[in-house]
């Protein structure tokens, strides 16, 4: 029996004139099937899904895609059996992701089609639907953020002058993992003293010393869904002026969370924020959007920022 997320894609399709779609993200195949996708392609069509993966992940898939998409093995070119089965449901007009798939392998499904299929690029037609989470995703994400949660609680007591970054990261690698993650949700990121400046730091082997903070950046993903959080530690004393900007920094989240609910502009609640830091004298440091939404990819719709019209 077809999923409700088929159903929805199929929907989506209907809307675009569009008889087939070629799936190249392992998210987006991963939250049609409800199985976490590697290594694979899926052709959805109301003519019949199709997935597509070779031998390494053919025993394991075959059970959670009964009644959703029938098995296609490669041994070749996978690109060839996904043109020979476009061609073989008869579908005239197919569409793709236009961001996700290679130039070389769209290349390779044209000449495979040989004129007979028109391939139409398209723009986040399940990440539309993926912002939406059902129960299940919901209680996957909050498990992960338990997880997350433990983990800093953890290193309250670990982190001390002495250790060297990439040691805490090794530490935080194995402590989410005995507490149920399938692993880290993207490269733990620990940056100490003059580092935790770089927001994306790679951890060196930098002893970490007392007085100074240390920034950690860490997701775990569980069963596919994932966390995201990061945290400032402070070992010893703590500088006013740092003192001064976490607290600017702590009433303009305050401000943006006050602001979230239903029917609210996603750049209202950003700029809320915003102006905030600004009238504190930081607007020029605040470089990034406000946040993101989490789920099967670190990074995923919707994207809180201004230049977001609406939620």
């Amino acid at each position: 029996m077809l999923n409700e997320r088929i159903k929805n894609i199929y929907a989506k399709l209907e809307q675009q004139n569009l008889a087939g779609f070629i799936v190249s993200s392992p998210a987006n195949i991963s939250y049609l099937t409800k199985f976490i996708s590697r290594d694979s392609y899926l052709l959805a069509s109301k003519k019949g899904n199709i997935y597509f993966t070779d031998s390494r992940y053919i025993e394991e898939v075959k059970p959670a895609l009964k009644g959703i998409a029938t098995l296609s093995k490669s041994n070749g070119s996978v690109f060839k059996l996904i043109a020979d089965a476009c061609l073989s449901l008869g579908l005239r007009r197919v569409g793709f992701e236009e961001r996700l798939l290679p130039f070389a392998e769209y290349k390779n499904i044209v000449q495979g089609v040989n004129k007979k299929v028109a391939l139409v690029p398209t723009h986040s037609l399940i990440e539309g639907l993926r912002q939406i989470k059902d129960s299940e995703e919901l209680e996957k994400i909050k498990k992960a953020l338990a997880i997350t949660g433990k983990a800093f609680k953890f290193m309250e007591n670990f982190i001390s002058p002495g250790k060297r970054e990439i040691e805490v990261v090794g530490e935080l690698e194995r402590f989410i993992r005995y507490q149920g993650a399938t692993g880290s949700s993207f490269n733990i990121i620990v940056a100490s003293g003059p580092n935790s400046s770089f927001p994306h730091h790679l951890p060196s082997q930098r002893k970490i010393k007392n007085n100074e903070p240390v920034l950690l950046d860490m997701g775990v993903d569980y069963l596919g869904y994932k966390s995201d959080l990061t945290r400032v530690f402070f070992l010893g004393k703590i500088k006013v002026q740092i003192q001064r900007i976490y607290d600017i920094v702590l009433e303009a989240q305050n401000k943006a969370l006050k602001k979230i609910k239903p029917n609210e502009f996603v750049a209202e609640i950003d700029k809320v924020s915003r102006q905030y830091i600004a009238k504190r004298g930081f607007g020029k440091f605040f470089g990034h959007n406000l946040g993101h939404g989490v789920g099967l990819e670190v990074h995923e719709s919707p994207h809180i920022s201004g230049k977001e019209s609406n939620l």
